[in-house]
């Protein structure tokens, strides 16, 4: 294969996706990599990229961007988040537009609590399918509580990086310059921001705090914590004279100490609390600690970390939303725009809906209200006719929404660790795309990039983790 062009190889637009292309030939042409491969998996080990005690699964082959890409990714991303700061104080504030997510009262009420800072979603995740020929993207939903991956993302980059394809490709492109992106340094950034600015507005309210530096609690549900990531971001933090614990948030308490209430931990008192723990969770698993945590933001006794009040941006109602009449008094023309072009019509279920138009099965994709990390997501593409109605009648019954299905990016991806028996190591198999953008107080922080062979990405759907790279001209 001839050397690539910037911008020019067939119809492809952007030099990103024509590396990706040449980096599977340069690993075809080592028959596959086994050796980079097997290398990989033994460093992964190493890290904090793990699943239940192994490697992550990963690709070989490593998503490219080039500048120009990585710009549209950015303007998304930002677009996005100042779109999503409005939806959030407009819920705080207008009653009616509460009423719009359809939320339970008591989970309404918890996402009413205040921070006690001004930015109001200062960690985030959304993700989209992005055409990197076109450059054209649609969103397929947004995160706050608990967004992840940063961990993964970073040593399965570090893991190609090793590999002696990647080493090829940067010998064959001399004028090139590639660099990666740190979304772990970078939501750390954002914790000690957030956590600054919590203190300035506190000092302003009530005079001196008596907080000089940061003591941070990591809270989540154990059966739900992504352990490895906690202990990289409390490493991380250790790293930067910041004391942090990982605790389940069942056990938060409020007492008192030095004549003063305080937010206490099993091992001490603590005055900032990043929040893992997604809102919806805590609604369903109520607790003391829960309701320990909701108090100390209602008196501002430690500065939360994603608020409560970010969850209605992370339901599945809120594409609907984005929607609604309700919008057009909150967003400029060029907003809403933006939500035509690029978020996909999704549509509120309940028992009393018409169903009929969604038959098309292949059209469509059901999700629930309140559900997080891919559970209960179905592709009408993934399903006999038969399943696709049992589920949509589901999903009505039980309140959730139907959505647009959105076409998805597909490209050859080369699996990276240990091969299976009779696994033919030159075997780039078609998958779907999804990048997921980090948002740290609003500004784009980098890329989690996901692959997998089912219309719905994740976990569950056996997903391949994959390395993000930016290239540029020297």
């Amino acid at each position: 294969m001839a050397d690539v062009a910037w911008h020019e190889r067939d119809s492809v637009r952007f030099l990103g996706r024509a590396l990706e292309d040449e980096f599977n030939d340069i690993a075809r042409s080592l028959g596959g990599d086994v050796n980079g491969r097997e290398a990989g998996d033994d460093y992964l080990l190493t890290t904090n990229a793990l699943y239940h005690g192994g490697p992550v699964s990963w690709a070989l082959t490593p998503k490219i961007f080039d500048e120009d890409q990585l710009d549209i990714l950015k303007d998304a991303a930002e677009t996005m988040g100042r779109i999503m700061d409005k939806v959030t104080r407009h819920f705080m504030r207008d009653e009616s537009f509460r009423k719009l997510f359809r939320l339970p009262l008591a989970l309404e009420e918890l996402c009413r609590t205040p921070t006690g800072y001004k930015t109001p979603i200062p960690i985030a995740r959304v993700d989209l399918f992005f055409d990197e020929e076109t450059g054209d993207y649609t969103f397929c939903e947004l995160n706050t509580d608990g967004s992840a991956g940063m961990t993964t993302t970073v040593e399965v980059t570090r893991t190609v990086q090793r590999t002696e394809t990647y080493r090829q490709l940067l010998r064959k492109h001399p004028e090139l310059t590639a660099r990666t992106l740190d979304p772990t340094g970078a939501v750390i950034d954002a914790i000690l921001a957030t956590y600054d600015e919590w203190v300035r507005e506190r000092t302003a309210d009530v005079g001196s705090t008596g907080f000089d530096r940061p003591v941070v609690a990591i809270v989540d549900y154990s059966e739900s914590a992504s352990f490895d990531e906690l202990k990289d971001i409390t490493k991380q933090l250790a790293d930067r004279d910041v004391h942090a614990r990982y605790c389940d948030i069942r056990d938060l308490r409020l007492g008192r100490m030095a004549g003063r209430d305080t937010l206490l931990t099993p091992d001490g008192p603590v005055n900032c609390v990043y929040r893992r723990a997604v809102t919806s969770e805590i609604a369903d698993k109520p607790c003391v600690g829960t309701r320990a945590l909701a108090r100390a933001g209602r008196l501002n006794l430690a500065c939360v970390v994603g608020g409560l009040s970010t969850w209605p941006c992370a339901t599945k109602t809120v594409f609907a939303v984005l929607h609604s009449q309700a919008m057009r008094s909150i967003l400029g023309d060029d907003e809403r725009a933006f939500i035509e072009r690029h978020v996909p019509q999704t549509e509120l279920l309940d028992t009393t809906s018409d169903l009929r138009p969604y038959q098309d099965k292949d059209g469509w994709i059901v999700k629930p209200a309140g559900g997080f990390n891919g559970a209960g997501v179905i592709a009408g593409l993934d399903c006999t006719k038969d399943e696709w109605g049992e589920a949509l009648t589901r999903c009505a019954a039980e309140g959730g929404v139907v959505q647009a299905y959105a076409s998805q990016y597909r490209t050859p991806m080369l699996r990276g660790g240990r091969l299976e028996a009779g696994e033919d190591p030159l075997l780039a198999e078609p998958m779907s795309n999804m990048e997921g953008l980090y948002l740290f107080r609003g500004s784009f922080s980098g890329v989690f990039t996901r692959c997998g062979r089912q219309a719905v990405i994740g976990e569950h759907t056996h997903r391949l983790n994959v390395s993000c790279l930016v290239v540029g001209k020297r």
